[in-house]
């Protein structure tokens, strides 16, 4: 599944870096999917993070389980970009690049987006668009040992604890911006409400849907039917109205039940290692260097997307194989995937 959604957002970016139709139907249709993609990339790591943590013996042994999987090759991705612009822009650029590395070592990646010498004048400057969501996943790991700290004290209770984080990252999501224009806040407060919208609270449904997805995980593999049908309910009923859209998580996470659990064939996408990080982490520098390049403008689309293709999936098994991998805990149900393939 995470396989599919990293697909599904490296589709959109190809399309919308390359500029083949700004703006156009097929741009803000897989738009739509690459939100829809993100979304279900949220519900799965509650799920299984949830999962991490309760089977941790100890915060300290879930936090390092959470670094050793994330920030390794996070660190490289950010590092390799740098050394790029070094090697283009010079030493004149060495404070462009501190700050760039300063903010985003740290996930603060929309402090400074950029790098001196890279993708200038391109439809995006970016040096990786794709990185706004670690740092939700972030804060999401952060504030998770609160959350079931919460709903083991709240004991029986515990769905409420759920229920209410469902409801206020919703509230959060899609009330943050009528609010702020009700209350005529500040025009620069207005015009950031969407860029806030999408942070930690307003996705906390999905993860919340993760949450959930995990206390039911049994019963799941028992009712998939059920819970395939509930959810394609509501997830096609949250996109028939506006005041129906806060169903979309409860929705995508049954989907993502069914998609899991249903009888049939063991896909293990892992078999040859776990790219699905490294697809998500990758893509986005390797279209822009190619634009950069001029690849697409010689080559054709055609060509460029195949060669985009190839080097990102190259560049996810190196990833793989040689950060991941030797990062992870030997007990890593990563590396285990993997080996049972």
């Amino acid at each position: 599944m995470r396989l599919v959604f990293a697909a599904g957002v490296t589709v959109f970016h190809a399309v919308a870096l390359t500029a083949i139709a700004p703006d156009g139907a097929l741009e803000t249709s897989l738009g739509a999917l690459a939100e829809i993609s993100i979304q279900g990339f949220f519900i799965v790591s509650g799920a299984l993070v949830f999962g991490s943590l309760m089977r941790s013996r100890s915060l300290g042994d879930y936090t390092e389980k959470r670094v050793r999987r994330l920030y390794p090759a996070y660190a490289v991705i950010i590092l390799i970009p740098a050394l790029v612009s070094l090697i283009l822009a010079g030493p004149g650029a060495f404070g462009g690049i501190l700050r760039y590395l300063a903010a985003n070592l740290v996930f603060l990646n929309f402090i400074a987006p950029d790098l001196p010498g890279l993708f200038d004048g391109q439809r995006f400057e970016a040096v990786n668009g794709a990185l706004w969501t670690l740092k939700v996943e972030v804060m999401f790991y952060l504030a998770l040992p609160i959350i079931a700290w919460m709903m083991r004290r709240a004991g029986k209770a515990r769905w409420a604890v759920l229920a209410f984080l469902y409801v206020a990252g919703e509230a959060w999501r899609l009330l943050l911006g009528p609010s702020l224009g009700a209350a005529n806040a500040s025009p620069t407060l207005t015009a950031l409400a969407p860029e806030l919208a999408r942070q930690l609270p307003g996705q906390m449904a999905f993860f919340a849907s993760g949450m959930a997805l995990w206390l039911v995980w049994d019963l799941a593999k028992e009712k998939t039917g059920q819970l395939g049908l509930i959810g394609l309910a509501l997830f096609a009923g949250s996109f028939a109205h506006p005041v129906l859209e806060p169903l979309r998580a409860a929705g995508l996470a049954g989907l993502i039940a069914w998609a899991a659990f249903a009888p049939g064939p063991v896909l293990n996408a892992a078999r040859y290692g776990d790219i699905s990080y490294g697809l998500y982490i990758t893509h986005f520098p390797i279209l822009q260097g190619l634009i950069m390049a001029g690849v697409f403008a010689t080559a054709g689309l055609s060509a460029g997307f195949a060669i985009a293709a190839l080097l990102t999936l190259a560049a996810s098994f190196l990833l793989w194989w040689f950060v991941e991998k030797p990062a992870l805990r030997r007990d890593s149900h990563y590396r285990q995937a993997a080996k049972d393939g």
